[in-house]
């Protein structure tokens, strides 16, 4: 396993990043903690996590998986191994349940939080805190275009930033981090932290794989100069990329099965037809295509890990493997000449 600096810290993560998102929803914990045992067995030391999940969020599960990984955390004795990341939700009036949905990232809102997920997770501090999505209007969660609205509820970045900040003197978090953000907002926060001498973000948490490579516009030149490494998530789009979804197939427990209607942006017809022409050119390179689309996740230097989420043993184990395969220069050109073809058909 190889490991990589997180941002401008001295934390080390795994290349590879266990994502939490189906237990409780799809995953037992039972089946979670299998999970755990596992991925540390084959070196990961990361676990990424929310306040949210699991997914899709629901009033009836809300904190369900933060509890999920905290019993194990309990039962192990073993946090000094692991590193771990969870995430604020911000506003999200489609979320109630969430303090009321007058959750934003002001004081109050963050600092209860913090408290709760610490004491969901068993743990006195948190190693990287995330802002799960910005507070402010902008366009995320699978839209490209930007329509400029005035926000009177938005909270400045910098009073986030410091509160943050006063959260890290405390001992509660060692670093932050973003997620789902913009080129924008990620450079205004190292210009609001550079004003005010507080430490920068050391992590950007967004989706990127083989149908959505919108993080590099913009967003991959910020990661590798300002040093705010990527932690991609949806690395196989949901599992789409692994083909398990051609010809129409939807296998009985899936996110496609089991969600209808939640992911459309990874079936349209683009996002299929593209998928089709990852897995053949997977099976002519003799490679399994999920491994073949991990594997070009990883070999982008802007990452500093890939999230990958399993709801079986056999699914974890396949791609953890994906470290061990090498995305020479003459495939990169070949999977390059499909996204030409099919530039980010799901966004």
């Amino acid at each position: 396993m190889k490991y990589n600096k997180l941002g401008t810290s001295d934390i080390k993560v795994s290349e590879i990043c266990l994502g939490t998102m189906t237990w409780g929803e799809q995953n037992t914990e039972e089946e979670a903690h299998q999970q755990l045992d596992f991925a540390l067995e084959q070196g990961i030391n990361f676990i990424d996590t929310a306040e949210i999940y699991p997914v899709p969020p629901k009033e009836e599960t809300y904190t369900l998986t933060e509890s999920i990984l905290g019993n194990w955390i309990k039962k192990k004795h073993n946090r000094q191994e692991i590193i771990l990341a969870t995430k604020v939700a911000g506003r999200a009036p489609g979320m109630p349940w969430i303090r009321g949905g007058k959750n934003k990232f002001d004081r109050m809102n963050i600092e209860e939080a913090i408290d709760r997920s610490l004491e969901r997770l068993q743990t006195d501090y948190i190693d990287l805190y995330q802002l799960h999505w910005p507070n402010r209007i902008t366009n995320f969660f699978g839209e490209l275009g930007y329509s400029p609205q005035n926000d009177p509820d938005e909270i400045p970045i910098a009073e986030t930033l410091d509160i943050l900040q006063k959260q890290v003197e405390k001992g509660k978090i060692r670093h932050f981090g973003l997620s789902n953000e913009t080129p924008w907002g990620v450079m205004t926060c190292l210009r609001e932290a550079d004003k005010i001498g507080l430490a920068h973000p050391v992590s950007i948490q967004n989706p990127y794989n083989l149908l959505n490579r919108t993080f590099e516009i913009g967003n991959a030149e910020v990661a590798f100069r300002e040093k705010v490494g990527l932690l991609a998530y949806s690395p196989l789009g949901f599992g789409v990329l692994s083909g398990k979804y051609l010809k129409g197939q939807k296998p009985s427990g899936s996110r496609m099965d089991n969600f209808k209607g939640h992911f459309v942006r990874y079936a349209s017809d683009q996002a299929t037809s593209a998928t089709a022409k990852y897995v053949k050119l997977a099976e002519r390179t003799g490679l399994k295509p999920a491994q073949m689309a991990l594997a070009f996740v990883l070999s982008r230097p802007y990452v500093t890990s890939a999230i990958i989420g399993a709801t079986s043993l056999g699914q974890l184990n396949e791609n953890i493997k994906s470290k061990d395969v090498e995305i020479s220069e003459e495939l990169f050109k070949k999977l390059d000449a499909i996204h030409l073809d099919h530039p980010n058909p799901a966004p």
